[in-house]
């Protein structure tokens, strides 16, 4: 009886066995029939961490001539809060520093960071190429009034002819796209994990009327970066060095993931820099695309990027939040301009008071308001106390 019995739980386990082999084989050609081969590196690494510049083929951002923020006369002589430090050490900061006056008034770093460590920006990357399409336009590279299909001929037909660049902008292009950050076999998963931009791009299709609803999507930038690739005749980093980072006065160069080797920017997030050298965002944004005199985005452009579009968002509010790929926020009698990052990445810039301040780090607040994060008020609501 006792020998009978071990041969059934015997049988009964290689049966549990041979079906989970099965599963597994089964799932296996699933994911290379469908070409989602992307999911092994997703199931990896598991989540987007600030240091992914290792795991993935980057291309570099020159810094040719750099100009070193001068030091306040008096730099870390502040201290922030408690309730801000306390906030910032909960929520797993990286660096955090503020410019005053356009000298470098406090700055602090966690974890051996330094001032020339980089850290990933992920969507504050939308907002740099939100100022690249602001430069090319200048350069009469195309106008944001143009049709997508006139540099990117696979949204020539159906409705995806009717998508112009100003709508990638205002984040209401219609596209079907899954800005999911969970789920293994989302568009944004594949685009973060997987090795052809392209291909995924060629494959979107608009579904409603572009230019009527504001959904968040990381695939309008991505498709921008293309049109300034495309437009320009530069891939994506090479542009940015040129335009941006090196007339910026950058001190160390700056790295884009791509999506394979010597292949496309991931424009929407993983551009890789310093909280130093991100904080030559926010001067920009304060001086109104001036950079020590120098112009390097029309003021046009600046003053639209900061103004709310009043599209209709998801709910059916006007978006008095969002303009040209750029966060706005009315906060205590200010006008706040911000870049954010899905880890509470920060450039804040509050242009009447002369203050910028950068955090960088591994981990955000909750939403507070409709469209903002308690954490990013409470650093604001500390450095405009502070400083």
């Amino acid at each position: 009886m006792v020998q009978d019995e071990k041969k059934k739980n015997a049988g009964i386990w290689a049966k549990l066995l041979g079906l989970f082999l099965f599963l597994i084989i089964s799932l296996n050609a699933a994911i290379w029939i469908t070409g989602c081969t992307y999911v092994y590196k997703a199931l990896v690494y598991t989540y987007p961490d600030t240091d992914d510049i290792d795991i993935f083929d980057v291309r570099s951002i020159s810094a040719k001539n750099p100009r070193p923020w001068p030091l306040s006369h008096s730099y870390n002589k502040y201290a922030l809060p408690a309730s801000t430090l306390a906030k910032l050490e909960e929520l797993d900061s990286e660096a955090f520093l503020v410019i005053r006056e356009d000298s470098l008034i406090y700055e602090q770093y966690w974890d051996q960071l330094k001032e020339n460590t980089v850290s990933n920006s992920f969507s504050v990357a939308k907002s740099i190429v939100g100022l690249l399409v602001g430069i090319a336009q200048e350069e009469k590279l195309f106008s944001i009034e143009d049709p997508v299909s006139r540099y990117l001929p696979s949204f020539s037909e159906g409705r995806n002819a009717e998508l112009r660049i100003q709508d990638l902008l205002t984040m209401s292009s219609g596209l079907n796209w899954d800005e999911s950050y969970s789920s293994l076999f989302s568009k944004t998963t594949e685009a973060y994990y997987g090795s052809n931009l392209r291909k995924l791009v060629k494959e979107l299709k608009v579904i409603e009327i572009p230019g009527t609803r504001f959904s968040y999507m990381s695939c309008n930038t991505l498709i921008l970066g293309m049109i300034i690739e495309k437009a320009s005749g530069q891939n994506l980093s090479a542009y940015a060095a040129e335009k941006l980072w090196t007339p910026l006065g950058a001190e160390y160069p700056a790295f884009w993931s791509l999506d394979k080797t010597e292949g496309v920017e991931k424009s929407y997030c993983c551009y890789y820099s310093t909280a130093r050298d991100f904080a030559r965002i926010g001067k920009l944004i304060q001086d109104s695309g001036v950079w020590y005199g120098k112009r390097i985005v029309s003021s046009e452009f600046i003053k639209a990027s900061l103004s709310p579009h009043g599209i209709p968002d998801e709910s059916g509010n006007k978006t008095d939040y969002y303009g040209y790929h750029w966060w706005m926020l009315d906060h205590k009698g200010h006008k706040i301009a911000y870049a954010r990052g899905i880890l509470g990445q920060y450039i804040v810039a509050v242009p009447e008071r002369k203050l910028i301040f950068v955090r960088l780090g591994n981990k955000r607040g909750e939403k507070v308001l409709p469209n903002h994060y308690d954490d990013m008020i409470n650093y604001l609501d500390g450095v405009l106390d502070t400083f």
